[in-house]
């Protein structure tokens, strides 16, 4: 994903997401939580909220897209570079995001955790 408009694409995809602000900047949101967001301390990336066990993973085995800093350590989120070639699997977060957040009638008509 090249820039912000591309992450808002593939957020807005999906059911009941909606453009809103978290902390007065541009974001993604899903029943009142934030899914991803502009907040990152570099314009080059953006937040994107990840399960605290998922996230070290992300960091191991693709430091080029996901990283963070002190600020969000021990967050349930993860810092992502844009442009870096891993559109494909940002958005299967980006889903994983939204589906840990649906109701159990949202995930049954989704289908399963991506």
């Amino acid at each position: 994903m090249r820039d912000w408009a591309e992450v808002a694409a593939a957020g807005l995809a999906l059911p009941g997401v909606v453009e809103g602000a978290s902390y007065g900047q541009p974001a993604l949101r899903f029943r009142g939580a934030t899914l991803a967001g502009t907040t990152a301390p570099d314009p080059g990336s953006f937040v994107l909220h990840v399960s605290l066990a998922d996230k070290p993973v992300l960091i191991a085995t693709d430091p080029d897209s996901f990283w963070e800093t002190d600020h969000y350590r021990k967050w349930p989120a993860v810092l992502v570079r844009y442009g870096t070639g891993a559109g494909e699997r940002i958005a299967r977060l980006l889903a994983r995001a939204w589906w840990d957040r649906a109701t159990v009638a949202q995930r049954r008509e989704y289908g399963a955790r991506p």
